[in-house]
Order: C-alpha cells, then structure tokens, then sequence
C-alpha cells in the first residue's frame, strides 16, 4: 500500500465522463449488463473494481448502472467473448501454483510476502480464509525474468526471517486494492472519504472526524461490505477483521489520507452542524397553554349525591357493585346455602344416681 493511496489509486469517472455517457443513451442494470458481456456476476464485479467496465450512477435509485454505448464498445472489440473473461479470471493457491508451474508452499511464501496481490477472499465452511488471484497477473510475474531467483532458487535470509516472523501482508494488500475499487465507483468527495474510513475502525476514524455531524456523513456514503455470513457469527467477524487495517503503519497512512479526504470534502460541501437549533419546519410543535377559567365564570355544577336504593343496600348486590368489602371466604362459601333451622336433638333422661344413696332409695320404695 502505497503513503498518499488518494494519490496512488485511479480518479472516479468525472460529472463530465458520466454526463457523456449518459447522454442520450440508456442505462442497463448490473446484471443484465454481465449476461449480455457473458460474464458471471463475480467476474463482472471485479472488472468493475479494475476499472475495466464504466459504469455510471443510476438517478432513479438503484445503485450504479451501465450505459449502452459501454457494453456496445465492449462487445465491439477484437476477441470479445474469450478477452476480456481470461482478463478477471480467478484462482486460487493450488490453480496458481500449478499455473506458475512452482511448489504450492512456495506460493504460499511469495504470497505472504506480498509479491503476489490477491483480488477477493471468501470463508469455506471450515471458517478458513481462501485467497483469489488474478490468473492473468500470475502469469506475467512468473514470465518475468525478474523473478526466476523467487520461483526457482533460494530465497535470500532476509526474506525468510520476515516469514519466521509470521508476516503475512495477504490482507494488507487486498484491503489497498480493495480501496482502489472503492474510490473508483466512489461519486463525489464524501464518497471518497467514507471509502477510505471504512477501512479502519470507529475509534481511529473517531480520532480523525470529531464532528459528529461529518462522521454522520461518512456513515451516509459508507460503502456496503460484501456480505460474509450472518452478521455477529465466527464468519462475518473474521471478515470484518480482514477489512480494517491493523498494521500500525498503514492506519497512519490511513488516518493520514482520511484526513485529506475529509478536508477536500469539507470545501466541498460542509456537513450540517449537529449543535445548532434545527430548522423552524423541522422543530416539533410547542404543547398548548393550559385552559384558564375566567373569574366571572359560574362554577362548574358538581353533581348531588344520591341515596343508594333500597336494592343497593343489599349486602350480595352491594359487593356485586363494588359498595362493599367483599365477603369473608366462610360467607362466601356458604352465601347460596338454603338457611334451614338447626334440627334440635333430643333430650336424655337424667342419669340414675347410683352408689349406697340409690340403693337406699329403691329399698324405700
């Protein structure tokens, strides 16, 4: 990744480009627009980054589009069909190594001291991270004569204490290029800022843009990540630990370029100030004065107690209304019991005496 990536990495297509083009011409979706190149839609996305397809601000709402003229002076080159496919065709570490007729390991080497850039990444479902390369770029460096010391002889001490120190700059060098597919489709500077703030994290970006009104703008022009598995699994956060920069010298490159970004953009157009009062239209509507009564109003009639009627005075139908405390469970269990009078028991004779006195008295007798 180069210092100043602003500087480095392709100008978006200019008002006047996309006037041009737009002019008097349709526009054609994404995908209809790969089918009628004969590209898979992958495939269609990476010669969009590479700069190899113009595509052109859609005004209805849908993203990006591509004119007519485009696809027509495509199609009208010499070898479309074959050209431009085998130019974004992808591969990866097993494919590469055999295309460059070296070992896999020693591919793996080279790639992870950055000699080889991948374009695209994805997650198999062992979680582990697959690198894509450019089929056509491996083949110009291994035709490089440059390079024969890297595929066939020994590597020099030097780079191989950088791979015992486990340097692998696979995910620096996709988040540079990656970068530079973002500030190509990027309209405009706020678009250019948030695509180089969406490489690094909310507390550097934080440190870089206090205005929360400019930050606001950035999330507004921030580019969507590619989708990775479901948001907050093992997947999406490996991705997304791919795409923010962690050396500490490409943040401050970042920070550097993210700085300027926010700058031009700010000449550009100001973002609102957040502290200020909002727009009269916007300010929600003051709550109405309370009702005052004037003095010479008569008082309002308050209404007369009324005598509960003889049915109210009803215990049962009193606790139906509420008039009084609810019955104990005892009353309330035997409320529907008919009342019948106790069944009075009858009466013993009284007990003989007994002993020597009631002996005597029936010898008495």
């Amino acid at each position: 990744m180069s210092g100043n990536i602003l500087t480095h990495s392709t100008a978006p297509t200019t008002a006047a480009d996309r006037a041009a083009a737009t002019t008097g011409d349709s526009l054609v979706a994404l995908g209809r627009a790969a089918r009628e190149l004969g590209l898979r839609r992958g495939e269609f996305d990476i010669a969009m980054g590479l700069g190899r397809i113009r595509t052109v601000p859609d005004d209805r709402g849908g993203g990006r589009s591509v004119p007519q003229a485009e696809i027509d002076r495509i199609r009208a080159r010499e070898g479309f069909g074959t050209a431009l496919r085998d130019s974004v065709r992808t591969v990866g570490t097993t494919q590469g190594a055999a295309l460059m007729e070296i070992p896999k390991a020693r591919f793996t080497r080279l790639a992870r001291l950055g000699l080889l850039v991948p374009v695209r990444f994805y997650l198999n479902r062992y979680r582990a991270v697959v690198w894509l390369y450019l089929a056509d770029e491996l083949e110009r460096f291994a035709a490089d004569d440059r390079h024969t010391a890297l595929l066939t002889g020994r590597m020099s001490e030097e780079l191989l204490d950088r791979l015992r120190a486990g340097q692998d700059r696979r995910p620096r060098n996709w988040r540079g290029r990656h970068l530079g597919f973002l500030l190509r489709q990027a309209d405009g500077p706020w678009a250019r800022a948030a695509a180089v703030a969406s490489l690094l994290g909310p507390a550097e970006v934080a440190a870089v843009v206090a205005d929360p009104g400019e930050r606001d703008l950035l999330d507004r022009f921030r580019p969507a990540p590619a989708a990775h598995g479901a948001p907050g699994s093992p997947a999406a956060d490996a991705a997304e630990e791919i795409m923010t920069a962690a050396d500490p010298d490409e943040i401050d490159w970042l920070r550097a370029d993210l700085t300027r970004a926010v700058s031009d953009a700010r000449d550009h157009q100001p973002a609102p100030d957040r502290t200020t009062d909002p727009p009269a239209a916007h300010r929600p509507a003051p709550p109405p004065p309370p009702r005052t009564v004037p003095s010479w109003a008569p008082a309002p009639a308050v209404p007369s107690p009324v005598a509960p009627s003889p049915v109210a005075q009803s215990p049962a139908v009193g606790r139906a209304r509420g008039l009084l405390a609810p019955r104990p469970a005892t009353e309330a269990h035997t409320a529907h019991t008919p009342c019948r009078a106790p069944a009075r028991r009858p009466e013993r004779p009284p007990a003989r005496p007994r002993g020597l006195l009631a002996r005597l008295r029936r010898g008495n007798r």
